[in-house]
């Protein structure tokens, strides 16, 4: 009996488990059964996964101190609706946990939701998608709640997510309408009121309505109870009136955060402390008490973490009170923190670069800027100043480099014999106490010196290879200019370049050297260059280094007394003739700008008596008759030829370059006049001329756009040209027939290709085209192309019946497309000729 009881007591649980689990019957049981599964289930474990997922982006958020903050704490790539972007494994199983909810626990009878849970399971969904930065399918799921649910207790909340949500998608016209709407009912919880009016600041920074975001700020941190977000709140209010310009206010707004103390995050405390300080008034605030205060901040071990921007903080200070070697000092502490703030190590190194530069120590300068551009964001406007910046700065380093090389150099060849060994004694000592301590030297180096103004980091008087620095700002330019170079003679020819005789003399006599050699004075006394041609060689690259480093100085970075020294310096040299003339006119220039108006006269007078006829002469007499539109002015000029080259006048076109480059020496526009003379060589001499102009000037304007378009073409196109070999004759799918005439018949010419198209047009048996192609400056071609096949091209003769026309019966040969190409290029009429025989 008791045995019969207990089968009918278990059948009866089973049978009330299976009729409270249906989903379509709207009783009692069901709904309590669902609605309590839901909520204590499924909604609990799920709830439980979005608070973790919180957790996760609480402990990985990283918040930009350098803009204002964003009221919450979420950042999304820009690759917002990628798959799986952004994708949290909590949020994934949260929204799993809702979407269980639905189809297991919805009651859906009759088009009436019987489960009073399922409304926070859309919510939950609708979060957890949020979070996960897919807010369209978000977005779906609060709308969901306000049209299937208008009585919810959730509604209000359906409401704000939607707004925070179409606020993501940048519909803020549709959020504030939402809101606005929202509020005016006056029916929100206080949580609610918060999450509105948090919303809306949000709203209205991102729309650059900052008095109505304040506004709003206020309504939240004064409803709020959450100290955390109180405390975030008044940090961007802060922020807010630092960009209006108001200081007082914003220090009162930090002091808010400050106040707050341990009930906040550290982070907002020091960064607070930070932007008041940032605040200073230096003209009347106690500057003692403000480095009292940073000396606390720098020495509190519960601020280590934030000791990136505290240093940066106090090399500012330090600006501030001009104490320029202190303030380097500590940007580099700065960068030292391997601090994961980009643009705070990016402002390390641009704050660095900018003091060298403005003590006119550019190739330190460029060193630092080249650390700078790298940490900006690619693209952003600081990015692209300091990338022109430091292309500017790259002739700098470059031209300085070879100065200071080949002045070493001709400095060892002015010393006695006595001097030179009682040097290169010297020398060796200093390399050998190098060689004990290299490998410390070598942990030093990875942060160059900061001894702004030092002794050390002056290169006045000293041995180019004695300092360190210079010689690596010397190979990363020439590696910037020159790329990767094999150690080979002529190395700066066609991919093979600087004090070419010293580097091969050099690199001749140091092969097969051991340490031991390289530590006697009779290795070093022994690559002193005796030749005097190479002694030449060099003085002539150190002087166009000179004058190089004078325009740069006076054209790009307007240092005028540096331009002067170096334009003075040349000129004491007794550089060659071509370089004296321009030399003389930007030293003139540079003396006016200083000003230094007696210098300038002196100059101009004797450029006007010594050079009468130049073009300098002319400027300084009457300048406005060289204006930049004048018909005798360098653009107009080129522009003329270049008019010619299309034309092709190639012999006029070389011949008049020629005349001009030396008119406009020390011009600009100089190398433009060598490339349109080394085109139009190529055009009427060949390959063998054109690559040697390309190599003339990729070697002597390595720095202009000329010289690098002309290294561009060295490294990427003659390599394409270079093959001579003739196809097969009958290969190919265009071809042409060539009449040959002398260069000197140009009426004859003209006369044939009259004939010749009146003839086709006559004919209308094919589309041909005529054309005159220069082949060298005695031979002239008359071209006729749209031939199809080889035995039609040498067939065009019978085609066109040149026995009742005596000016068509000249002779002709027949070519592909493809070998004319060659046999322009490599001027190979001869062996065409011959092939074509054989």
């Amino acid at each position: 009996m008791r045995q019969t009881f207990k089968y009918i007591l278990s059948f009866s649980a089973i049978a009330f488990i299976f009729t409270s689990c249906s989903q379509k019957k709207d009783k009692f049981i069901n709904r309590n059964w669902h609605s309590l599964n839901t909520k204590y289930n499924i909604l609990y474990n799920g709830n439980l996964a979005l608070d973790a997922g919180l957790k996760d982006i609480e402990d990985s958020y990283q918040d930009n101190y350098w803009a204002i903050l964003p009221v919450e704490r979420l950042s999304f790539s820009e690759d917002l609706f990628s798959e799986f972007n952004n994708q949290n494994a909590n949020f994934e199983r949260a929204e799993q946990k809702a979407i269980k909810a639905v189809q297991k626990h919805g009651m859906n009878i009759k088009g009436k939701e019987k489960n009073p849970q399922i409304d926070e399971a859309y919510l939950l969904l609708g979060k957890s998608r949020y979070y996960s930065g897919r807010f369209i399918p978000a977005l779906e799921a609060f709308n969901y709640i306000l049209f299937k649910y208008p009585g919810s207790s959730n509604i209000n909340s359906a409401k704000i997510w939607r707004a925070k949500t179409n606020l993501r998608l940048e519909n803020e016209a549709t959020a504030l309408e939402n809101l606005k709407a929202l509020i005016e009912k006056k029916q929100l919880s206080k949580e609610d009121q918060v999450d509105a009016q948090a919303t809306l600041a949000q709203l209205y920074l991102n729309t650059k309505r900052v008095d109505s975001a304040l506004l709003h700020l206020r309504n939240a941190y004064t409803l709020t109870k959450s100290k955390p977000l109180r405390g975030r709140l008044h940090f961007i209010e802060g922020q807010i009136f630092n960009e209006l310009g108001k200081k007082d206010s914003a220090d009162l707004a930090f002091q808010k955060v400050i106040e707050l103390k341990r009930s906040v995050p550290m982070a907002y405390r020091v960064n607070a402390f930070l932007e008041q300080i940032h605040n200073f008034d230096y003209s009347n605030g106690d500057r003692e008490e403000l480095s009292t205060l940073l000396s606390d901040m720098e020495d509190n071990r519960e601020y280590r973490p934030y000791l990136d921007r505290i240093h940066h903080t106090i090399a500012k200070h330090h600006l501030k009170r001009e104490n320029d070697s202190l303030a380097i000092a500590y940007f580099n502490k700065s960068l030292r923190t391997d601090s994961k703030d980009t643009f705070l190590t990016a402002l390390n190194y641009h704050n660095i670069a900018d003091l060298y530069f403005d003590d006119s120590r550019y190739t330190r300068a460029g060193t630092y800027y080249d650390s700078t551009h790298v940490n900006y964001k690619k693209n952003s406007k600081p990015y692209r100043a300091v990338k022109k910046r430091l292309d500017n700065l790259q002739d700098v380093i470059y031209y300085e480099a070879i100065a200071q090389a080949n002045d070493s150099v001709l400095n060892l060849v002015a010393m006695s014999k006595s001097e030179q060994e009682d040097y290169f004694e010297r020398l060796i000592k200093e390399l050998k106490a190098e060689q004990e301590q290299k490998s410390t030297a070598q942990n030093n180096y990875i942060n160059p010196s900061t001894s702004f103004g030092s002794k050390n980091a002056s290169s006045k008087g000293k041995f180019y290879f004695y300092e360190t620095a210079t010689v690596a700002y010397g190979k990363n330019a020439f590696a910037n200019v020159w790329g990767k170079r094999p150690l080979a003679d002529n190395w700066r020819w066609s991919k093979k370049t600087i004090s070419g005789e010293v580097s091969k003399s050099m690199a001749s006599k140091a092969e097969g050297e051991t340490n031991k050699d390289i530590l006697t004075v009779s290795y070093y006394l022994n690559l002193i260059p005796a030749d005097s041609a190479q002694i030449d060689s060099i003085a002539k690259e150190r002087n166009f280094a000179y004058y190089q480093l004078g325009l740069i100085y006076k054209n790009k970075f307007k240092d005028y007394q540096r331009s002067v020294d170096k334009l003075e310096a040349l000129l004491d040299q007794t550089p060659e003739d071509r370089l004296v003339l321009p030399a003389k006119y930007n030293l003139y220039k540079a003396y006016t700008l200083l000003p230094n108006l007696g210098l300038a006269t002196q100059i101009k007078d004797e450029i006007i008596r010594d050079y009468p006829t130049s073009r300098y002469a002319q400027i300084l007499k009457n300048p406005a008759a060289v204006l930049a539109g004048d018909e005798k002015g360098p653009e107009a000029v080129y522009k003329a030829l270049f008019e010619k080259f299309e034309a092709s006048a190639y012999q006029e076109v070389i011949d008049s370059c020629a005349n001009e480059i030396i008119r406009f020496e020390g011009d600009e526009i100089v190398p433009k006049f060598e490339l349109l003379k080394t085109s139009a060589k190529g055009r009427l001499y060949g390959f063998g001329e054109y690559k040697e102009g390309l190599n003339y000037i990729a070697l002597n304007y390595p720095n202009s756009p000329e010289g690098k378009q002309a290294q561009e073409l060295i490294d990427n196109v003659l390599s394409n040209l270079e093959n001579d070999d003739f196809k097969n004759l009958s290969e190919g799918k265009n071809f042409k027939t060539i009449y040959q005439f002398n260069a000197q018949e140009q009426e004859l010419i003209n006369t044939f290709k009259k004939e010749l198209a009146k003839v086709l047009e006559d004919e209308e048996v094919l589309s041909l085209k005529v054309s005159e192609d220069v082949f060298n400056k005695n031979t002239t071609f008359v071209v006729v192309h749209g031939l199809r096949s080889i035995q039609g091209a040498r067939g065009f003769a019978e085609l066109i019946d040149i026995e009742d026309n005596e000016i068509l019966a000249q002779p002709s040969f027949a070519i592909s497309s493809e070998n004319y190409r060659i046999l322009q290029i490599h001027k190979a009429l001869d062996r065409y000729l011959e092939k074509r025989e054989n």
